[in-house]
């Protein structure tokens, strides 16, 4: 038999869906197959485990205790969208703060040119008084 099977699997993950009326986010076999293999699937991809030391080294068996360790959680389609849109601002506002920064960096290397193109204007006028 395998441990934990599909019922013990599905309650632990359903169990952050305690408010009444809540919908489980796994409602069958499938649900939980197909979740442990996405999972086994980015753990093979290079994805390092949440177990710290799993009890078997194959994927699958890792995906199965990090769902049943609760490191991971199974998100349901409109927690997944929000955390998507969540992401996507997020990585909006960084890119505007790079762009300012750029905006800012090059501000500043255009001064330091004028400032040292007039610094040498100011010397060849010197230098050409002084030869006088």
């Amino acid at each position: 038999m395998i441990h934990p099977s599909y019922v013990e699997l599905m309650k632990v993950v359903n169990s952050d869906a305690t408010e009444v009326g809540e919908e489980p986010v796994v409602n069958s076999r499938y649900s939980i197959v197909l979740a442990a293999a996405k999972r086994a699937r980015q753990i093979i991809g290079g994805d390092d485990p949440f177990v710290a030391k799993p009890k078997c080294n194959k994927p699958l068996s890792i995906a199965v205790e990090e769902l049943y360790n609760q490191d991971v959680k199974i998100l349901s389609e409109e927690e997944a969208a929000k955390l998507i849109a969540e992401e996507e601002a997020r990585e909006a506002q960084r890119a505007k703060e790079r762009e300012e920064q750029l905006r800012e960096y090059a501000r500043k290397q255009a001064e330091a040119a004028l400032q040292a193109e007039n610094t040498t204007e100011v010397e060849a006028e010197e230098e050409a008084t002084t030869e006088e």
